[in-house]
């Protein structure tokens, strides 16, 4: 019998690779995500939807904005069946290409003003794009780290492909900070905006080649060799990973979903929503809303890698916990800090809020790992994440306008009960589930043949 994939450590060139292809991609599919949601805030209004009033206007943005989160889940089901079935490497690098090409085709896009409603409808099939995309995108991403890695310190370096979020976060809005200190609002809205999805094929060319190098993850190979086997053994095919998803590991997709609420719903609202709500609300503008959620993120992309390592220490239950609960009595904190209009408290709310996000956020991609088996872990991983992502992440920006009511009389502490409401509930699915933080990946292989058929006549 062979020995345990994971017992084989690869070495330390190679890990570094993986390590390094694994934050290459999310950061540049993360840029191309938030690059939307923060155009969704500032400017799709006037350019995609002008004949509405300024809050239905960004309302429409956001609308568009949550039209690529319905596609994450189908993304992650069709990325999951074929990343369990084929290897992580070949559908990362698939998925990289999509998103990028998707991006790139938004800042050739027409408005409104040149071919009407056709304009907010190829915006929305690009959208899907990116949506279905990334939905494939996040799980193969943390999976080649974790079953790369070692259990002792699988979160720490499962945390680097998540701090490719903030990365991602930090490129896109720095370039729109950038823009907008140095051009008038007029010229960005004519043509600036633009600029920063069309540099999205400079970083998916870079992308690309880092992850094009990179080798498969051999606790997959090991799990792929055990299915042939059994498969030639017995003369049945495997099952489909989504059916041993769903009939060995609900409870699983469960955890993962509620351990993604509070996650998901405080990112979205600690950085699109809070440019919103400097912008229009405080009447602040663009650039101050910028360079505050600039710095935070970059103080983000610095602690996600430290809140994973802590993990490995102390288990991942009291990290995530402590995040959940943090950002749930932040959320009251975080809205006077924003209305007075000061530059240095409106960064501290949003880096506050960011850091107990990261909290949840860096141990998410080990935890997450541990909960399934090696060949339907891509599916299992994915389907919770971005269903998760669906109920939670997708409405967000749009009931946070909802329950703020108006940019002239706003309800914040509406809002601050809508994300203390979302950490009870990720609280609950943390808390009722054991640790999983010395779990062997390589332990559980979920190989599942089908039953045969009886040929009886």
């Amino acid at each position: 019998m062979s020995a345990p994939a994971q017992s084989t450590a690869p070495s330390g060139s190679n890990f570094a690779r993986v390590v390094g292809a694994s934050i290459i991609g999310t950061t540049v599919e993360w840029y191309d995500f938030f690059l939307y949601g923060s155009a969704a805030a500032l400017v799709f209004g006037p350019l995609f939807f002008p004949e509405q009033d300024a809050f239905v206007g960004v309302l429409a943005a956001f609308a568009t904005y949550a039209v690529g989160f319905f596609a994450r889940p189908v993304g992650a089901l069709v990325f999951g069946h074929f990343g369990d079935r084929l290897g992580r490497k070949k559908l990362l690098v698939i998925s990289l290409m999509m998103m990028g090409g998707a991006t790139f085709c938004i800042g050739l896009l027409p408005t409104y003003g040149s071919v009407g409603v056709l304009a907010p409808v190829l915006l929305i099939a690009l959208r899907l794009v990116q949506g279905f995309a990334l939905g494939g995108e996040w799980g193969g991403a943390v999976l080649i780290v974790s079953e790369h890695g070692k259990p002792e310190n699988r979160g720490f370096w499962a945390s680097w492909p998540q701090a490719g979020a903030p990365a991602g976060n930090l490129l896109a809005t720095g370039v729109l900070a950038l823009l907008a200190t140095f051009q008038s609002d007029e010229a960005f809205e004519a043509w600036g905006w633009r600029i920063p999805f069309l540099l999205s094929a400079v970083l998916i060319l870079v992308g690309l080649w880092v992850r094009l190098t990179v080798s498969e993850s051999p606790v997959f190979l090991e799990a792929q060799r055990e299915a042939e086997a059994k498969a030639a053994a017995s003369g049945v095919a495997e099952k489909a990973p989504i059916v041993t998803v769903l009939t060995r590991y609900k409870r699983e997709v469960l955890t993962a979903m509620g351990a993604r609420i509070a996650e998901n719903v405080s990112f979205y609202l600690l950085t699109a929503f809070s440019l919103t709500y400097l912008t229009n609300v405080v009447g602040l503008d663009s650039s101050f809303a910028l360079n505050a959620v600039l710095i935070a993120s970059a103080v983000h992309l610095v602690t996600i890698p430290l809140w994973g390592a802590l993990s490995d220490r102390i288990g991942r239950k009291p990290v995530y916990l402590f995040g959940a609960l943090g950002v749930g009595l932040w959320a009251f904190a975080f809205f006077g800090l924003l209305d007075t209009g000061d530059f240095f408290l409106s960064v501290l709310a949003i880096t506050v809020g960011l850091l107990f996000h990261g909290a949840m956020y860096g141990p998410q991609a080990a935890f997450f790992s541990e909960l399934f088996g090696t060949k339907a872990r891509y599916t299992g991983v994915s389907i919770g994440a971005q269903l998760a992502s669906l109920v939670a992440g997708a409405p967000a920006p749009l009931i946070a306008l909802a329950l703020l009511g108006s940019f002239d009389d706003p309800n914040e502490f509406a809002v601050a009960l809508y994300i203390v409401a979302c950490a009870v509930v990720t609280l609950l699915a943390v808390a009722t589930y054991g640790e999983t933080g010395r779990r062997d990946l390589a332990a559980d292989k979920a190989v599942v043949v089908k039953e045969r058929r009886s040929t009886s006549v």
